[in-house]
């Protein structure tokens, strides 16, 4: 009989690393809580006409990375490969604009059939933020700087704000033509890939990583040099805003992201330590989408995180396990039952407490308390329960330290015990 295994590009959490995830998630909950966002959480399972229409059916998502099924309702649904469609089917759907502009955040597993590598897996997960409703080009700057702060706060440094304006829906199909026409002139020095987007998607080439298609995109067109006066203003300030924010960054004009609903605003957060998977947050506005999808005209603006590449990225920063604040220790029936009893108080007083079910030595179980870096022991031995006492043992004042204080307390003095490992 075969071992099961998870599937290619389906990753298992261990312990030792969900602590880290843990910890990432947790630094999200205050920061956006502070940010006055409120959380949204979406089905995984969504109707694939969901991405069809949100994404676009000329996208490399919907084109080739979908997990698609048919249910046994004869209906077609899709592993959602991102957040944003799924979070915008939900406030259309709730009508949650009738309460004014939306300032949502999320987190979960998405799905796309990728090639696996390091920090990209077929089922990742994502942190992302919308803001659903709101027009001003402020919007914009207070949205890239909720992502600037929140990687800042996780502990990352050295990463690169990558920005760029699409421009509105004329802009873009204006400069998509005469992008096209400069591309046919060139199509034999192209990519394959990059050949067969040229109809269909032709922005998506100026993203392309082939090198010598990135060498005969310095010549091409930009559409820096297609956009209104209107975006172009809106574009300055922006730019102007960041600046007053202190977040440095720099125009890409080949900055376009992968999905069709992006407008105006584009934006990435990049870090050199991730090779070529570069982006760790990317994003921007999406004015159409809501009303694409049946709901009234939102201008809209929003980001993701993959969590993957955030977790390598911060690593050991991160992933360092917290210490227990007290390690029981005991040898003894009668010993067994007070330990818990002590551990069960002690955790409701939102100490953290670990407690050796081994059996074993005083001795051993010591060096298990020491490993675990807690600040203090609790030792509880059949002599001490037959006095109605515990003894309690500082093992460090810091680091390195082992301390030698030792305190012996009654059963009755848990209150005593609780305000000594707090103080």
């Amino acid at each position: 009989m075969t071992n099961l295994k998870n599937l290619r590009g389906m990753v298992d959490l261990l312990p030792a690393q969900s602590r880290g995830w843990q910890k990432v998630e947790s630094i999200a909950l205050k920061h956006f809580s502070r940010a006055g966002l409120q959380e949204i959480r979406t089905p995984i399972i969504e109707q694939t006409e969901l991405f069809l229409r949100g994404i676009g059916e000329n996208t490399d998502v919907v084109g080739k990375e979908m997990y698609n099924f048919q249910d046994r309702g004869g209906r077609l649904c899709t592993l959602r490969p991102e957040g944003t469609a799924s979070v915008a089917r939900s406030i259309v759907q709730h009508g949650l604009l009738n309460n004014g502009p939306q300032r949502l955040w999320y987190r979960g597993p998405m799905f796309r059939y990728e090639r696996p590598q390091a920090g990209r897996q077929r089922q990742f997960h994502q942190i992302g933020v919308e803001f659903v409703g709101l027009a001003s080009v402020m919007s914009d700057a207070e949205v890239i700087s909720i992502g600037w702060d929140f990687l800042k706060a996780v502990g990352l440094n050295d990463l690169t704000l990558e920005l760029n304006s699409l421009g509105s829906n004329e802009d873009r199909n204006i400069f998509k033509e005469k992008l096209k026409d400069w591309l046919n002139q060139r199509f034999d020095l192209l990519d394959e890939d990059s050949q067969k987007r040229i109809n269909v998607n032709p922005l998506r080439i100026l993203d392309s990583k082939n090198n010598s298609t990135k060498e005969l995109l310095y010549e091409a067109p930009s559409l820096s040099e297609f956009l209104s006066k209107e975006s172009k203003t809106r574009f300055d300030c922006l730019q102007e805003s960041l600046d007053n924010l202190n977040i440095p960054f720099k125009i890409n004009t080949n900055l376009v992201r992968g999905l069709d609903y992006y407008s105006h605003t584009a934006f990435e957060i990049t870090s050199d330590h991730l090779g070529s998977q570069a982006t760790v947050c990317g994003g921007g506005r999406y004015d159409g989408l809501i009303s694409e999808l049946g709901g009234p005209k939102a201008p809209s603006i929003g980001w993701a995180i993959g969590m993957e590449r955030l977790i390598i990225l911060a690593g050991d920063k991160i992933l360092h396990s917290e210490s227990p604040d007290v390690y029981v220790i005991h040898r003894g029936a009668n010993a067994e039952k007070l330990a818990l009893n002590i551990t069960c108080q002690l955790r409701s007083a939102n100490l953290t407490v670990e407690l050796d079910y081994s059996g074993s030595s005083f001795s051993k179980q010591f060096k298990r308390a020491d490993k675990s870096m807690a600040k203090w022991a609790i030792v509880i031995g059949e002599e001490e329960v037959s006095k109605g006492q515990f003894s309690m043992k500082k093992l460090r004042d810091n680091e390195n330290e082992v301390g030698i204080s030792q305190y012996i307390f009654l059963r009755e003095e848990i209150d005593q015990l609780i305000k000594k490992l707090i103080d």
